[in-house]
C-alpha cells in the first residue's frame, strides 16, 4: 500500500499539468483553474473537519509554514508548467533535495555530512548545466517559469521540513494543509490577474466536471502520498518519486511535442544523480540511528 500511495503520486504530478493547460485552452487562467480544484479537493475533503476541530489546540506557527510551503509548491508547480517546458520546470522542482537540507540545517539543527555537500554539488552543478546560456548571462532562472519551478521546490522542501519536525500533527491536518495553503496563495493571482468573474461566466458545465474530477484526484492523492510517506522509509520513498520524471518525460514527449537538448539531458542526470545520493543519505541515518541504538 505505501508503494502504491507514492506511484499514484508520482503518475497523479507527471500528468496533472496537461488538464491544466487544457483549461488554459479553454480560456481558464492558471490560478484559476488552480484555486478551483484544490477549493474542490478541500470540498471532497470536508469529512477530515471534525479531526482538524479536535486537533486546533495543536495548530501552531509551523502549520502555517506548511501551509505557505506546500501552497507554493502546488501553485507554483502548475503554474510553471503552463507557461515553460514540463521537464525544465520539474527538474528545477527537483533541486528541492538541496533546499531540504539547508532547511533541516536551520530549523532542525541537522549537520551537513558528505551526503549533504555531495547531493549540493551534484543539483547546482546540474541547475547550472541546463540554464547556462552564454548570450543571457549568469546561469540563473531567466524566465518566468524557471523561477515558478525552482521556488515551488523550495516550497516543497520547506514544507517537509517542518511536517518533519511537526510530528505531532495526523495524517488529516498534513494533507488539508496542502489544500487550504494552494487555495489561499491563488487567491492574490486572481486579483491581480482579474476578470475572474467572465472567465467562471464561461465555464462549461464538462468544464466544471473535469474540475470536480481534479478536485477528487488531488483529494484523493494527498492522503496516499502522505500515507506512503509515513510508512515507509525516506530512503525508498525518494527513489519511488524518481518515477515522476518519467512520466513526465513520456507525457511531454507524446502529448506535447516537447523533448530535452543534450546539456539539459546532462544536467538531468546530475540532478536525478542527487537525488539518488539523498536515498543514500537516509539509508545512512537509519543505519547510524539503529546502531546507536
Amino acid at each position: 500500500m505505501p508503494v502504491a500511495g507514492l506511484l499514484s503520486g508520482a503518475l497523479v504530478w507527471g500528468l496533472i499539468w496537461y488538464p491544466y493547460r487544457a483549461l488554459q485552452d479553454a480560456g481558464i487562467s492558471g490560478a484559476l483553474a488552480t484555486g478551483l480544484t484544490y477549493a474542490f479537493a478541500l470540498l471532497c475533503g470536508a469529512f477530515v473537519l471534525p479531526r482538524l476541530w479536535r486537533e486546533r489546540a495543536s495548530l501552531n506557527g509551523w502549520v502555517l509554514l506548511i501551509l505557505l510551503g506546500a501552497g507554493w509548491a502546488n501553485l507554483g508547480y502548475v503554474m510553471g508548467m503552463l507557461y515553460g517546458d514540463v521537464m525544465r520546470v520539474l527538474l528545477l522542482f527537483y533541486l528541492a533535495p538541496v533546499w531540504t537540507i539547508l532547511f533541516s540545517f536551520w530549523l532542525l539543527d541537522e549537520k551537513l555530512d558528505k551526503y549533504g555537500y555531495a547531493i549540493i554539488g551534484l543539483s547546482l552543478a546540474g541547475a547550472l548545466i541546463m540554464l547556462w546560456k552564454p548570450e543571457l548571462g549568469l546561469p540563473i532562472p531567466h524566465s518566468v517559469s524557471d523561477w515558478m519551478g525552482l521556488t515551488a521546490g523550495m516550497g516543497f522542501a520547506l514544507s517537509n521540513v517542518v511536517t518533519r519536525r511537526s510530528t505531532h500533527l495526523s495524517l488529516e491536518v498534513k494533507a488539508s494543509c496542502q489544500w487550504v495553503g494552494t487555495l489561499t496563495l491563488s487567491l492574490p493571482f486572481l486579483w491581480w490577474q482579474g476578470g475572474m468573474l467572465q472567465q467562471m461566466d464561461t465555464i462549461s458545465l464538462s468544464t466544471w466536471g473535469l474540475l470536480l474530477l481534479m478536485g477528487l484526484v488531488l483529494c484523493t492523492t494527498s492522503f496516499a502520498v502522505q500515507y506512503g510517506v509515513t510508512h515507509m522509509a525516506a530512503n525508498r520513498a525518494v527513489v519511488l518519486f524518481l518515477f515522476e520524471l518519467v512520466v513526465a518525460a513520456i507525457s511531454a514527449w507524446f502529448l506535447a511535442a516537447e523533448s530535452m537538448n543534450l546539456r539539459e539531458w546532462l544536467g538531468a542526470a546530475l540532478i536525478v544523480s542527487a537525488t539518488l545520493l539523498t536515498s543514500r543519505m537516509y539509508q545512512a541515518e537509519e543505519e547510524s540511528a539503529a546502531t546507536e541504538r
